[in-house]
């Protein structure tokens, strides 16, 4: 039997593990191991444990679960509430003036912890009862959070790309770097729809009402929220490109920092510590069984001659290389309707990386590219993570497919920050040639 057809049945195997319900790990690691001893037999093993042992035991996985639960505490510190009172203030006086607020909050939010759940679910909590109690139309107020809140994936620091920069070999510096403009980009589109769309017609994000809107004093003193978000900002990002610590001792100190903001606001209990330190250890454990089998899947598939079989098909397809690039986003596109973004990671870091190399992008740009595209499938229907957040904190009266609606606009407003970036490379460049040497 010829690697191509061997291949085939690998995938397809997957797919079919992966439709009857089967663990994502399991599925990934158990396809793997069974191809694994097809073709080589017990001795294949021993090279599945090697790669797994080097893979999951890399230094750089420590900021994994320290980036968890910096966003865990976060969620015990009230920042978000301040934060949002702010943006409330500043700009409630606008029509969709709070959700472009939410927006920005979440943009924040996603500076300060490096997962796409805490925002959304925060701000589904704090955000979305007062946009509809003010007669926000439904699916503006639920869509925006749930494609705001995704904003964590982009916006450095992210765990995502961490576990694509170890798959890749790449500096998670110069890819946080190369993640800052797109996702401030991205977050400045969310918000040109919202102000034309509420502009548009008057009644669909109202501006708050005069009774309502706050004195300059009143608005000033509010930005002392800020705060304690580029305290911690700094902490992270600053330390990394201030060549003070590594991107791992950088994320101890963020979660130090939130730590230590959580006992001066006065919200620190050995409850809240305890509630925190078991949902850290729950996600980085599903994590890294998922990073295991991943690391399984993509060793096998590559030892069958998956590159190079995928390299000479590209090779004879017209257009080239772009023809191959147009094929990935496809691919991504719908694998983010059903698979965890860090699934797709593990899957296709390993094989699609490399082509994307050998064909002539830039590693660091494709690999942006590819990390907005996980953007993008939080937010995908029908299986996005951030739809079932935020299915978990609308009211009754907000049914999932309103939940699907309120979603379109943004994933066609990601899909024109791919095409802008893709246009102008430099967008993403210049920031981690300019600051990482």
């Amino acid at each position: 039997m010829g690697n191509e057809l061997i291949i085939l049945i690998m995938v397809a195997s997957l797919l079919c593990a992966l439709i009857f319900g089967l663990p994502l790990a399991v599925g990934l690691g158990g396809v793997a191991l069974i191809f694994t001893y097809f073709n080589w037999g017990v001795s294949g093993f021993y090279a599945a444990a090697s790669a797994c042992i080097s893979q999951s035991t890399n230094e750089i996985l420590l900021a994994v679960p320290l980036f968890i639960f910096m966003g865990n505490m976060l969620r015990y510190s009230n920042i978000a509430d301040e934060i949002y009172d702010m943006m409330y203030r500043t700009l409630g006086a606008v029509k969709g003036g709070l959700a472009i607020g939410t927006v920005i909050v979440c943009a924040i939010f996603a500076a300060m912890a490096g997962i796409a759940a805490v925002a959304t679910i925060t701000m589904g909590l704090v955000a979305l009862p007062s946009m509809l109690k003010r007669n926000y139309n439904k699916h503006l107020a639920v869509g925006c959070i749930a494609a705001a809140g995704g904003l964590g994936i982009l916006i450095p620091p992210s765990v995502t790309m961490i576990l694509y920069a170890l798959l890749a070999q790449l500096s998670v510096g110069k890819l946080f770097a190369a993640g800052m403009i797109p996702g401030i980009l991205l977050a400045i589109l969310y918000c040109i729809y919202i102000f034309i769309r509420a502009e548009m017609d008057p009644v669909y994000a109202p501006a708050l009402p005069q009774e309502e809107r706050p004195s300059f004093k009143e608005i000033f003193i509010s930005f002392k929220a800020l705060i304690w978000p580029i305290i911690i900002i700094l902490l992270v990002l600053g330390t990394i490109y201030g060549g003070v610590c590594t991107p791992t001792e950088a994320a101890a100190m963020g979660a130090l920092g939130t730590v230590i903001a959580v006992i001066i606001k006065g919200n620190f209990t050995w409850k809240v510590l305890s509630e925190a330190s078991s949902a850290t250890l729950k996600i980085t454990c599903m994590a890294m069984w998922i990073v295991i089998g991943g690391t399984i899947f993509s060793a096998i598939f590559n030892a069958l001659g998956a590159q190079k079989i995928m390299l000479d098909l590209a090779a004879g397809l017209p257009g080239g290389r772009w023809t191959v690039f147009v094929i990935f986003q496809i691919l991504y596109f719908f694998l983010g309707c059903f698979l965890d973004p860090t699934a797709i990671v593990l899957i296709c870091t390993p094989i699609f990386h490399p082509i994307a190399a050998a064909l002539g992008f830039d590693p660091i740009w494709f690999a942006t590219i590819f990390i907005i595209n996980m953007q993008m499938a939080y937010i995908t229907p029908p299986f996005g993570y951030n739809l079932f957040y935020m299915r978990s904190v609308v009211p009754p009266d907000v049914t999932m497919k309103d939940i699907y609606i309120s979603v379109l606009p943004f994933i066609v407003i990601i899909v024109i920050c791919l095409l802008i970036v893709t246009m102008f490379p430099q967008i993403i460049l210049w920031l981690p040639n300019m600051m990482i040497k």
